[in-house]
């Protein structure tokens, strides 16, 4: 067998930057990738949207340092855009932006991306966290994908942070995936009997002058295109920065419990993209407090009851990699709830005490700018 994965990981997170004016979307900030390429050492990029900016961390092999990173790069990105009257909000959607006002950014691949994805594009006003594990192998990188769909759902639902939508409560604890799911080569990815087959579907693609390369490929969980790594994308960005480093903990030691049924020659279970897109819905309709199928048994478990086996399964992971404490955290998560359960309760306080509707929205984005600096 190959030699075991590095398991190394990196972080990315993307920030929606609100005018501290009117708590509202910046419809056209400054530029701030400049300074913030001095101050931060060029771990910050633009994102699709001019209102958006994306952080990503060092290749890292604790999260300790995961941890240190985030707090550092968020607390960067914090003072650069105090310096405008901006603060960046970490959060799937925006409460009450109106997408139909904002600009795209003016970098090139973002335009290209702009014409060929038409309105269905010009609605991403979305932000998500997503996270690289260093697996060499690529071979070994699909059969990890191929099994590790199974989890997304669950690692969805502790991550979730876009209930509102354009003013309105939709219901969902991720709306942020169904805006997302409109784009093309999106959602769960399916299974591939190697690395030839992903390779040569790609290429189809490639060949025909349809993509340019893997990159534009958005599953929910994908090989990266520019790394040895698979990318978990499936994640809505979260506000507590101690949620993101459990979560992004949760995904790294699966995929190592993974590999070592792998190695003792055992496989988790694969199941048809249909089941497991129930459990995707499931997850971003109704979050944390209620259930996921249990696809072994057929039966729907409530979710507290999954992550305990989940955590269970990834002891020995936690262990090697001296993250204990942060996978026990994904408790206090399904606890406390998630930046969804917290939006929609902000919001139903401040109804319940004679706000407005507007009021109430621009309270949920005070909490939501104290919680992304809380940690920093």
């Amino acid at each position: 067998m190959a030699d075991a994965p590095t398991f190394t990981f990196g972080i990315e997170e993307e920030y929606h930057l609100v005018d501290l004016a009117t708590r509202d979307l910046a419809s056209a900030p400054p530029e701030l990738l400049e300074r913030g390429h001095q101050r931060l050492g060029g771990q910050v990029s633009p994102e699709f949207l001019r209102s958006q900016i994306e952080i990503g961390t060092p290749v890292l092999r604790s999260f300790r340092d995961a941890r240190a990173e985030l707090a550092r790069l968020r607390a960067g990105i914090i003072a650069l855009s105090a310096e405008h009257g901006l603060a960046p909000i970490a959060s799937g959607t925006h409460p009450f932006a109106d997408w139909s006002r904002l600009e795209t950014s003016p970098k090139a691949r973002y335009q290209a991306l702009a014409r060929d994805l038409a309105v269905v594009g010009r609605r991403l006003v979305i932000c998500g966290m997503h996270v690289h594990v260093g697996i060499e192998d690529p071979e070994l990188r699909i059969d990890i994908m191929n099994q590790a769909r199974y989890f997304l759902p669950h690692l969805l639902m502790l991550s979730t942070s876009s209930p509102f939508w354009m003013g309105d409560n939709t219901g969902l604890k991720s709306f942020r995936l169904a805006l997302s799911q409109q784009s093309p080569r999106t959602g769960m990815p399916g299974r591939f009997n190697g690395w030839d087959e992903y390779r040569q579907s790609v290429d189809v693609l490639v060949a025909a002058g349809v993509i340019e390369d893997a990159s534009k490929i958005w599953w929910d969980l994908r090989p990266s295109a520019r790394f040895p790594t698979l990318e978990l994308r499936i994640t809505d960005v979260a506000p507590r920065l101690d949620d993101a480093v459990s979560v992004a903990a949760l995904y790294v030691c699966l995929c190592r419990m993974l590999w070592r049924l792998r190695r003792a020659n055992v496989g988790w279970r694969t199941y048809p993209v249909f089941l497991l897109e129930e459990n995707r819905w499931r997850a971003q309709r109704y979050g944390i407090k209620d259930s996921l199928f249990d696809l072994g048994k057929g039966t729907l478990v409530p979710y507290p009851d999954l992550l305990e086996e989940i955590i269970a399964l990834v002891a020995e992971d936690a262990d090697h990699f001296g993250c204990t404490s942060e996978i026990a955290h994904a408790r206090t998560i399904v606890a406390d709830g998630t930046s969804a359960d917290r939006q929609v309760a902000v919001y139903a306080a401040a109804k319940a005490g004679g706000a407005a509707d507007a009021e109430a929205l621009r309270a949920v984005v005070d909490a939501l700018i104290a919680e992304t600096a809380t940690g920093t």
